[in-house]
């Protein structure tokens, strides 16, 4: 873990006002179970979807509600989250607890895109809604790019992948429902024939299937390119 965070603030072209919000959005909850940034984890979530809603809106005049929702899936789930993250070195400035430092917890897809959410989190806090929305659309660019080359999501490639791969397609389940009825948080398995199940969650069914698939994309090493 690199302690300064200097060239963090200047990957994201962003100086932080108060440290205090930055240092939260790097603890992971193994390193504080209680000033940790789960909280900063879901304010960031919710401003990373309004942002990215607000410019698919404004971009594709006449797309109907199904293809958006495509867009939006593979723009704000996990797997890109922590692309992100991976493009900034996010995961040099993670705490860990001793357990997850040992198995290499900086590098996991959950924790880097948790994290990365929680920045977007700090940053709003720090600096308002405006300055955040800046700050992502600058570093979503790339992938609004590659969005328009190949516009499919985690759960779709999946989908695509199993038919092509075996003419199977792989079972989710709903295995828990957490939290209230507001604020819900949903666990959903995958399995896939003779594979290790894979498990994931999300603020919806649907999420947490998405965020399912692009796990087992990551665990199996799915090559996303072909």
């Amino acid at each position: 873990m690199i302690n300064n965070k200097q060239k963090l603030q200047d990957a994201i072209s962003y100086q932080f006002i108060e440290d205090k919000f930055l240092t939260r959005a790097l603890t992971h909850k193994s390193y504080d179970k209680t000033n940790n940034n789960e909280q900063l984890e879901f304010l960031g979530d919710r401003i990373l979807g309004l942002v990215i809603s607000e410019k698919l809106f404004n971009e594709t005049e006449n797309t109907n509600e199904g293809l958006l929702d495509k867009k939006f899936s593979k723009l704000v789930n996990k797997l890109t989250c922590a692309e992100i993250a991976k493009q900034i070195s996010l995961g040099d400035y993670i705490l860990l607890g001793s357990t997850e430092k040992a198995s290499e917890g900086n590098k996991k897809t959950s924790i880097l895109a948790d994290t990365c959410e929680a920045i977007l989190g700090a940053i709003y806090l720090d600096a308002g809604f405006l300055k955040t929305k800046e700050i992502i659309l600058k570093l979503w660019h790339k992938q609004f790019t590659l969005l328009e080359e190949n516009p499919i999501d985690s759960k779709s490639f999946l989908q695509e992948w199993t038919l092509k791969s075996a003419k199977d397609l792989p079972q989710y389940k709903v295995i828990s429902k957490e939290g209230p009825d507001h604020n819900p948080v949903f666990k959903v398995e995958i399995k896939y024939k003779k594979f290790q199940s894979v498990i994931a969650k999300g603020a919806s069914i649907k999420e947490a299937e998405m965020n399912a698939a692009a796990r087992f994309i990551e665990k199996y090493k799915i090559n996303t390119n072909t």
